[in-house]
């Protein structure tokens, strides 16, 4: 599992945008959003550079955690 802090997020708005974002690269990706520790679990064979990609193309700062 991957494991990215990305700042920005603040509401369920942000947590599908991420998520569907990751999902539209790869549809059976996992993807946990926890809002409060600004943290994205990824579980998935895609790349870290195409998720953290994925996740500022929706307009958040992505850094690895």
């Amino acid at each position: 599992m991957q494991q990215f802090k990305v700042s920005g997020m603040s509401c369920g708005h942000c947590s599908r945008a991420v998520t569907q974002a990751i999902q539209a690269l790869e549809p059976t990706a996992r993807v946990e959003v926890d809002l409060a520790a600004g943290l994205v679990r990824v579980e998935s064979s895609l790349e870290a550079e195409r998720i953290e990609a994925a996740i500022r193309e929706e307009g958040y700062q992505v850094e690895p955690a």
